[in-house]
């Protein structure tokens, strides 16, 4: 089957609008001179509403993971403790990724399994310099409780590092408001951007904390990006990817004309959908919630169905032309997940749900199509 007649369904790479990538066609130009200035100004001021932050953000030419070793590495080193908050595959990343450059203390749940507040609250009287938390953790479908890890992060003066890679731009959040003191977003995800950049807001509290380190890093150092975006024509410290940088700012101006208000909107609605269908057809929900957390509303991970592989699953749909996605590590075979974020709509909700259940009748599960659909179209006309 052609690409180009392909469903992209899964919680990123997203399907990238043609204004997009016809923006990475233009010409090369100096990435020290005032028309780069320009496209890095506008990304950061447009990225703002999306953090709802008035802290330093910059841009890397990394993905998403670049921006969490930046965010880990530019605080913390050999000493320093990190909590690291894990219940599901980015989760134990991040975790990962502070073991390189700090003394981890880790906070493992279930993947699935909602965040338990006292136990951070335990960690976090033991002291730590910082704590990491994933607050969409797309491999289990789960929302965590940023606001709240927050507020107790605050109270005993950790750093908050928060993973927003998959929420940004799709979901509510308030980086300043929550106390988000280093907030991470990839390109590739709710922005609908191609793949490669990372977006990384940055608190004074950061970068004061930055101050004495006897170990820095070079390519994605913090401070080192805020000297060059501090510039009277703000650059970065390294050659950046320049096509990415005209993609990412056509995206973000897609972003800016359809709002935040309705771009929340619209994902939250769509995700619903999924459930609901999902429900419509005796598929459970992947996620274990408790009072603090929450379905996500950028991608759903349901059980796979008794007696059907979830890998099936995942390949019958692609051949069908509807790429979704698996489990993750243990969760292989046991999962199967949507996504549903970027400019995602209603009619490829639908059109995957159709496609789905299609799938499971053939594997026996359902005796009939038709009620997913009809669950998802229900909530889809609110909108």
């Amino acid at each position: 089957m052609d690409l180009e007649d392909t469903l992209l369904m899964m919680p990123g790479p997203v399907p990238v609008a043609p204004r997009v990538l016809r923006a990475m066609s233009k010409p090369m130009i100096n990435h020290r001179s005032a028309e780069f200035a320009g496209i890095y100004t506008d990304c950061r001021e447009i990225l703002a509403d999306v953090f709802q932050t008035k802290n330093d953000i910059f841009l890397l030419s990394g993905s998403g993971t670049a921006g969490m070793e930046a965010a880990v590495g530019s605080v913390a080193g050999n000493g320093d403790k990190v909590i690291a908050i894990e219940n599901g595959k980015f989760g134990q990343r991040f975790k990962d990724l502070a073991a390189l450059y700090a003394e981890v203390v880790p906070l493992e749940f279930e993947w699935g399994l909602s965040v338990d507040l006292e136990k951070v609250k335990e960690k976090l009287e033991e002291g730590a310099k910082a704590i990491t938390l994933v607050h969409n953790e797309t491999s289990a479908g789960i929302m965590n409780p940023a606001a709240e890890i927050g507020k107790l992060a605050k109270k005993h003066d950790a750093l908050f590092i928060m993973d927003g890679i998959t929420s940004l731009g799709g979901d509510v959040v308030k980086v300043d408001e929550w106390g988000v003191d280093i907030a991470i977003v990839g390109s590739q995800k709710c922005i609908a951007a191609p793949p490669g950049m990372a977006a990384v807001s940055v608190s004074e509290k950061a970068f004061e904390a930055m101050n004495g380190m006897k170990k820095r890093l070079y390519y994605n150092d913090l401070k080192a990006y805020k000297k060059s975006g501090d510039k009277p024509k703000p650059e970065t410290p390294y050659t950046p990817a320049i096509p990415l940088f005209y993609a990412l700012q056509e995206a973000l101006h897609i972003v800016k004309e359809e709002g935040m208000e309705a771009r929340i909107r619209r994902h939250r609605a769509l995700s619903e959908a999924v459930r609901t269908a999902a429900g419509a057809m005796n598929i459970e929900m992947f996620p274990q919630l408790n009072e603090y957390s929450q379905y996500s509303n950028t991608v759903t991970a349901m059980k796979s169905p008794a007696g059907i592989n979830g890998e099936d699953i995942k390949n019958d749909m692609k051949k069908r032309g509807v790429i979704i996605a698996g489990g993750q590590e243990h969760l292989k075979s046991k999962i199967f997940r949507i996504g549903s974020m970027g400019n995602t709509t209603p009619r490829d909700v639908l059109s995957t749900i159709q496609q789905l259940e299609i799938v499971l009748k053939k594997r026996g599960y359902i005796d009939s199509v038709g009620a997913g659909t009809e669950a998802a179209t229900c909530i889809i006309d609110r909108l």
